[in-house]
């Protein structure tokens, strides 16, 4: 509680007699690196509260060893060498069946001030994430810092770019709650486009979701809810091609955008909850690109 270790307040521990002279000696209580429980915290955090061993065996043989670990590169010459030693030694001890704690590493990039140095008081250049979180909410600031570039890379902060992720989720919104005012306009596609559209985008945002380019992630979605804007007026927003489009882009924004999301699949009257659906699938051929025959004739 006081953020010292529990040793200082041991007393029986703290108190002793020098082993060399016999007078009356104090243990040091700063025993403890503060790498120790980091080194181990994922076996112990899958059941807190077990009292029979570090962890429960049953509920590791389900979550162990982690698929994904994600951290910045410093970590490799310190944490990650401790973290290793120590599901080693478990290893070794009969407590663990595998040997590496995590099966995948991915090092995330850092995101700079609008200078493009990293952040620092001393700079100047922090952006304080409450104040954005008040104004835009939560899931506007998660997207742009999504958005920003590779996560690999990060990049800087460019204040003007966060209201352009607000507009996209303010057009998501429209799609899904909003009724057009206008009806009947004629469609800028036809019902076949709108599912080439909607299958190509869960495509490529599944295969940009499995490499971590949330960047380029968003970017899909953006297209989709472009092409959706141009027909949310026309006769297609009553087909099945249309449902089944709202339908992806909000199970594809989950993940992304978890509070909108959550909403947007109670207002269109689905179970709860958006985080319990599986992932939208995609027809390969439905998203193929349309092609033609051209006959030329030369001469």
């Amino acid at each position: 509680p006081t953020g010292e270790s529990p040793l200082t307040f041991h007393q029986a521990f703290r108190q002793t007699a020098c082993p060399q002279c016999g007078g009356p000696a104090e243990r040091e209580t700063d025993t403890m690196d503060t790498f120790v429980c980091s080194s181990w915290y994922q076996y112990r955090y899958l059941s807190p509260h077990y009292d029979q061993a570090a962890f429960d065996p049953e509920v590791g043989r389900y979550w162990l060893p982690v698929d994904q670990y994600t951290g910045g590169v410093e970590h490799a010459t310190m944490h990650l060498i401790y973290t290793r030693f120590f599901t080693k030694v478990l290893r070794d001890m009969g407590l663990v069946w595998f040997d590496e704690p995590m099966e995948r590493l991915f090092n995330q990039g850092t995101i700079l001030g609008e200078d493009g140095e990293k952040m620092s008081k001393s700079r100047g250049n922090v952006v304080p994430p409450d104040n954005l979180v008040a104004r835009y909410g939560a899931d506007t600031v998660r997207c742009f810092l999504m958005f920003i570039g590779p996560w690999e890379e990060g990049g800087p902060w460019n204040s003007q770019g966060i209201e352009g992720v607000q507009r996209f989720l303010n057009r998501v919104w429209m799609l899904v709650v909003e009724e057009p005012e206008a009806k009947g306009r004629p469609a800028e596609m036809d019902e076949r486009a709108l599912r080439r559209l909607t299958h190509h985008t869960i495509q490529e945002a599944t295969a940009d979701l499995d490499k971590f380019q949330f960047n380029t992630m968003l970017a899909r979605l953006m297209e989709l809810v472009n092409g959706l804007m141009k027909v949310r007026e026309s006769a297609l927003r009553s087909t099945p091609a249309w449902d089944e489009a709202i339908d992806a882009l909000v199970r594809m924004l989950a993940p992304l955008a978890p509070h909108i999301a959550e909403e947007l699949w109670a207002r269109l009257g689905r179970p709860y909850s958006v985080h319990d659906q599986n992932w939208p699938g995609y027809n390969a051929a439905l998203a193929a690109q349309e092609e033609v025959e051209l006959a030329v004739q030369v001469n």
